[in-house]
């Protein structure tokens, strides 16, 4: 007989992979018992039956393999609500979230008024349904390249009641009308093959949402030359890059005769986010 108890005690075997193998494994057990983690804690005698041991072991099987947990899940939370994820999406980093409050900040003065905002590459759908849930005057657009992605949005945005967004299938500001945007936000891929700094779990995600060219920044490059055409003169380009992109990311912006352009750090105190203003 397995007990609750019993069953946590196996997040040793996860010490390898993780940097918190006891939420791992709480988690996992959780979902394996189909409760919430408070009844766990409530009732650490209870005995788990033969399918749930089983359902439970091969969870942690993945987990060792390091799959990560939001795809062990089928789940990831994202600002205040749960977003569905699988391997055909990026699982969405807090990051994002920062991206996001950083759109909400530029846009301050907007709440009520009619925009119109694109987010390019918008994978699970995450930061289209931030915004879109924000405030119901914003249209939002969010395009996709994936048609897998592109269903797992479409999902999410159904759930959670996303009507004022429109999501389609496209690569970056392709078919997108001159001039038509107030904002454009993007998080692209922005990894170069081979850079150390990923983390293993990341091999489980896919490539299209990570690697960006030689150098990783092909994406932010395309974006780049391509929004300056869809903005609305003043408008907006927000984007997310890596670590130690903040100069590379920068020339790109100057050198498509982007205004005010500045960066922001993330909770870490890295260069992570840029902002930008397409000339009036």
């Amino acid at each position: 007989m397995t007990t609750v108890t019993q069953a946590l005690d196996l997040a040793r075997e996860l010490d390898q992979v993780s940097d918190s193998p006891e939420l791992d494994a709480e988690l996992l057990l959780a979902h394996a018992l189909k409760i919430d983690r408070g009844a766990l804690r409530a009732r650490p005698e209870r005995a788990l039956g033969a399918d749930e041991r089983s359902r439970y072991c091969r969870l942690l099987d993945r987990r060792r393999r390091r799959e990560p947990v939001a795809y062990l899940l089928g789940s990831a939370g994202f600002m205040d609500f749960e977003l569905e994820v699988n391997q055909s999406v990026l699982i969405p980093r807090p990051e994002t979230e920062q991206l996001v409050e950083l759109a909400l900040e530029t846009l301050a003065e907007s709440r009520g008024k009619t925009l119109q905002i694109a987010d390019l590459g918008t994978g699970s759908g995450a930061i289209a349904i931030a915004l879109s849930r924000h405030d119901l005057a914003w249209s939002v657009l969010g395009i996709e390249v994936s048609e897998e992605a592109l269903a797992v949005a479409r999902r999410n945005a159904a759930a959670l009641a996303a009507n004022n967004l429109l999501l389609q299938h496209g690569s970056w500001c392709e078919g997108l009308n001159p001039e038509s945007f107030d904002v454009i936000i993007a998080n692209p891929p922005y990894v170069a093959p081979g850079d150390p700094a990923l983390h293993p779990d990341c091999a489980s995600e896919p490539p299209v949402a990570l690697f960006a060219g030689a150098d990783g920044l092909e994406a932010i490059r395309e974006i780049a030359a391509q929004a300056r055409h869809c903005l609305k003169p003043g408008g907006r380009l927000l984007l997310e890059h890596g670590f130690n992109q903040r100069e590379a990311v920068n020339q790109i912006l100057a050198s498509n005769e982007y205004l005010e352009i500045g960066c922001f750090k993330d909770h870490a105190g890295h260069d992570r986010l840029a902002r930008a203003r397409r000339a009036t």
